[in-house]
């Protein structure tokens, strides 16, 4: 595809950036190219490092001018692959990764390269967290566009929740400050709408304080207790305090635990408190009802427990993931969780049940993109593996499960666990956003986007001009 390109154009493009162009036969085009999804193999034509923002706008327009398809990368981690694009342009905005904290007012600004770790490192030493997700190495622009579920989910919302404006490149390369007051719609759709309607260069969050030690726990029950733990769980997480954000996890690990070479089922809790004696209390209730086989609880630093889940997985895994929203966590559902879960005899691929409500629950339906805050549970179904040989039995379990869950589901899904084959805007995505919010974000692509040059991702499709 290299000799494809204009020589001249290619003269140009470089001549307007800071930052290096990477060409197919380049030293270190393989690593350039390389994604954490494993599955994703595909050559761009080029690989463009900003090295300042104003690298971002000339990227575009060579695409543009061009016809060359573009992928924005952010971290790199998206499961579908969407940082990256067979014979087109990638725009990986890695090398941006400052973050700045003002402790006195507790604002984060942070470059659109920067990952869940960058952002913990420099917010840490004032006792100061953004919420985010569960693994360090993930890549807050992706993470935020589409919503931003993590271990303070309950606590104080999702990422986009606490998203204060946001500074974005358009397709005509034009550079706009999108917040409550200004391009205010467009700070709409930015959170939850994914990366349909421009490069985000700068993200300004609203970070919360959390004491310098978190209690944390895992508790894990071998599959004659899962029945009995579940309806319990079910039940005391209706009470909880905002405070409490649990994870309920179905696996092998990758990394042996001390209960041999089985499924386990694994409830995982952060609570975003410092009085750690009420925490532990909650802790307590639920050991009472569903005493777990395994016990950790423990008070550790924030960061450690953000990085706690990196071993599980690896960059350069391969993965597949398919989720729902469930609206309850009732027999009927338990007994098709279990069954799939005992089912399921490889290391690193299971499912997640993510507990919603408190912070999250109460922002209105309509204040941002995302797609619903109804449903009190999510659930995400997903595989991490090394061999290509095991390709078809690691994603049929996934879809056996997530076909078995239909019946359970509210309808609405997180585009950050989408995989490659979910829905888009072509006749499906209302299973997504649903019909209002789609027409709302399809107007507003059609204002910021209407050639759709934004558009590996999830897409959300400009209308069609009239006439």
């Amino acid at each position: 595809m290299q000799s494809e390109l204009n020589p001249h154009a290619l003269a140009d493009l470089r001549a307007a950036l800071a930052g290096p162009v990477i060409l197919p036969d380049d030293e270190g085009f393989d690593d350039a190219r390389a994604v954490w999804n494993g599955m994703i193999d595909v050559r761009p034509a080029l690989i463009v490092r900003p090295a300042t923002s104003t690298d971002i706008a000339p990227v575009l327009d060579f695409a543009s001018r061009w016809g060359l398809p573009l992928a924005v990368r952010g971290g790199g981690h998206n499961v579908a692959g969407n940082g990256t694009v067979a014979d087109g342009v990638v725009l990986d905005m890695g090398g941006l990764r400052e973050v700045s904290v003002d402790p006195g007012t507790g604002t984060v600004t942070v470059q659109a390269g920067a990952t869940m770790g960058d952002v913990d490192a420099a917010t840490a030493p004032y006792n100061l967290a953004v919420p985010m997700g569960v693994v360090s190495g993930t890549g807050v622009a992706g993470l935020t566009l589409g919503g931003g579920v993590g271990w303070l989910t309950r606590a104080h919302g999702l990422s986009v929740d606490n998203l204060l404006a946001a500074d974005v490149v358009t397709s005509d390369g034009e550079e706009v400050r999108a917040d409550p007051d200004q391009h205010p719609e467009l700070f709409w759709g930015l959170r939850g709408g994914g990366g349909n309607f421009g490069v985000v260069s700068s993200f300004t969050f609203q970070a919360h304080p959390l004491p310098e030690q978190v209690l944390t726990g895992t508790l894990a029950y071998g599959n004659m207790h899962w029945h009995a733990a579940l309806r319990a769980y079910d039940a005391w997480a209706a009470g909880l305090p905002d405070e409490m954000t649990t994870i309920v996890s179905c696996l092998i690990p990758i990394e042996e635990w001390e209960m041999g070479d089985q499924p386990l089922l694994l409830i995982g809790l952060a609570w975003a408190d410092p009085d750690q004696e009420a925490g532990a209390e909650l802790i307590r209730q639920l050991t009472s009802a569903a005493p777990p086989d395994m016990e950790a609880v423990e008070a550790v630093p924030w960061a450690t427990w953000q990085t706690a889940m990196d071993s599980t997985f690896p960059r350069g895994s391969r993965a597949y993931w398919k989720n729902s929203s469930i609206d309850r966590l009732d027999d009927a559902v338990i007994d098709a969780l279990v069954r799939a879960g005992c089912e399921q005899t490889r290391r690193g691929t299971g499912f997640d049940i993510h507990h919603m409500g408190g912070a999250y629950g109460r922002v209105a339906e309509e204040a941002t993109a995302f797609p619903t805050r109804d449903a009190p549970y999510w659930l995400n179904i997903y595989g991490y593996w090394q061999d290509p040989a095991d390709d078809a039995a690691h994603t049929a379990f996934i879809r056996g499960l997530a076909a078995a869950m239909e019946p359970f589901s509210s309808g609405a899904q997180y585009v950050n666990f989408m995989g490659a084959e979910d829905p888009v805007a072509q006749g499906t995505a209302p299973s997504v956003y649903g019909p209002d919010k789609l027409a709302r974000l399809t107007a507003l692509k059609s204002a910021y986007d209407p050639q759709n040059l934004f558009r590996r991702n999830h897409n959300i499709v400009p209308a069609a001009p009239a006439g």
